[in-house]
């Protein structure tokens, strides 16, 4: 059911309290501009979501009587964490001051308060409710990570994935691994050839923010990696093992072992699904992958544009092109592709970007657009890539709905989809406690 009203503005008092100011609405942010947000796109706040105050800025808001847009200035402005499986619609508005730190590396989507309850702009583009917040107990999690960690006692990538991930990091993928279902994570790369303006495992000494984990430190093994993906793809429901994970650098780096640890996987058995995420920069590599008999591959990006997507992920020694490459390798393998697509309110529903993305769509056939929120300090990123005008913008519920339409086979999602979707009902079958 939409909403009757705007919701209200929220504010901090900076030590932990927030509270509405009725005398303003909330505006959302579009690039570098301030908005009025549909009704129509407000949902309440997801389980799992969070709220942060944004320290330095001072939250944009309608005022009620006038309708002019004017600063909040009773507190620190506030944006939401929304969880997975959903997109946020626009950016939490604000004004920033000259001495305002750099925000850490997590989503800032805007966030109301109506009728007691927050409301965000978002939609739920994933039905598949694999990371959802209640599915995970912690009791349960921390036994089946000691469980594996007795059973696995010298492999250091099952150490890493429960001491790190699960239990330090609360990584939903390896949280779901010590309780044996769906998808698995397989870090395998120490090493990385791009410079993300956002990477969250390596942050250089010189940026304002840090890494929000640890990265993987060592070369695993083929042997390594065999060892659990192999009783997991026999036992877990709607089964996947994933190489390319947060806590690493690129896996095509690593496409030997990865290669080999795939042909014996396959020997032993042919359950399930085995993916890769990466930045696609050596198409050669995913093809060797390809006839090892990789299923999946997840691409990431900002852009679909070359002059956005260079100045983010500052690559080395490859190109745009080589990502694009890569996708139209998998697709002439058979092979599922999606793109792991950084969606910027602003940016990723700009004109110039929306025709980049058909061309892209066309180019490489194209499955699956993952859309992810983008985790970066919104002023930040900007700067970084040099965008001063982001151009006329359709909206991203527009966006999607024109990609939609044009291209009706394209599958909308957040997670890498399992062999039972891929294969069948894509709409209905996904995983459930």
């Amino acid at each position: 059911m939409p909403i009757a009203q705007s919701p209200y503005i929220l504010y901090s008092d900076g030590k932990g309290n927030i509270f509405e100011d009725t005398s303003l609405y909330v505006a959302g942010r579009t690039g570098w501009d301030a908005v009025e947000i549909p009704e129509e796109d407000w949902i309440e706040l997801p389980d799992g979501g969070s709220l942060y105050e944004l320290p330095g800025r001072r939250g944009i808001g309608i005022d009620v009587e006038t309708g002019e847009m004017r600063l909040c200035d009773k507190g620190w402005a506030v944006a939401a964490f929304i969880p997975p499986a959903h997109t946020g619609l626009y950016l939490a508005a604000y004004e920033t001051a000259p001495d305002a730190p750099t925000l850490p590396l997590f989503c800032y989507t805007t966030a109301g308060w109506l009728d007691d309850k927050f409301y965000v702009p978002a939609v739920r583009i994933e039905a598949d409710i694999r990371q959802e917040c209640s599915g995970y107990d912690g009791k349960k999690v921390e036994h089946g990570a000691k469980s594996l960690l007795q059973h696995y006692p010298h492999n250091r990538l099952v150490k890493h994935l429960m001491e790190n991930c699960a239990l330090t990091y609360t990584c939903p993928a390896a949280r779901n691994f010590a309780l044996g279902r769906w998808e698995c994570p397989v870090p395998a790369s120490p090493a990385c050839n791009a410079n993300c303006v956002g990477c969250i495992s390596l942050q250089p000494d010189e940026e304002p923010i840090v890494s929000t984990q640890d990265r993987l430190s060592f070369k695993p093994t083929a042997e390594e990696i065999v060892e659990f993906t192999v009783p997991h793809l026999e036992t877990a429901p709607f089964p996947i093992i994933s190489f390319g994970q947060g806590c690493e650098g690129e896996p095509l780096l690593m496409w030997e072992t990865i290669s080999e640890a795939i042909i014996e996987i396959r020997k032993h058995t042919k359950k399930g699904s085995i993916n890769i995420n990466t930045n696609g920069s050596n198409p050669e590599a995913v093809r060797k992958l390809c006839e090892a008999g990789l299923d999946s591959i997840r691409v990431s990006t900002n852009s679909a544009r070359r002059e956005i997507y260079m100045p983010y992920y500052r690559p080395n020694n490859y190109e745009f092109e080589d990502i694009i490459e890569s996708l139209k390798v998998m697709t002439s393998f058979g092979g599922w592709t999606s793109i792991n697509y950084f969606v910027f309110p602003g940016m990723t529903d700009s004109e110039a970007e929306y025709e980049a993305l058909r061309k892209l769509i066309r180019e490489t056939g194209l499955k699956m657009i993952q859309w992810r929120n983008f985790n970066i300090d919104p002023d930040w990123y900007l700067g970084k890539i040099g965008v001063a005008e982001t151009g006329d913008c359709l909206g991203v519920k527009q966006l999607q709905d024109l990609i939609r339409e044009e291209f009706p086979d394209l599958k909308y999602g957040y997670f890498n989809p399992p062999m039972e979707r891929i294969k069948g009902d894509f709409a209905n079958d996904f995983a459930h406690f």
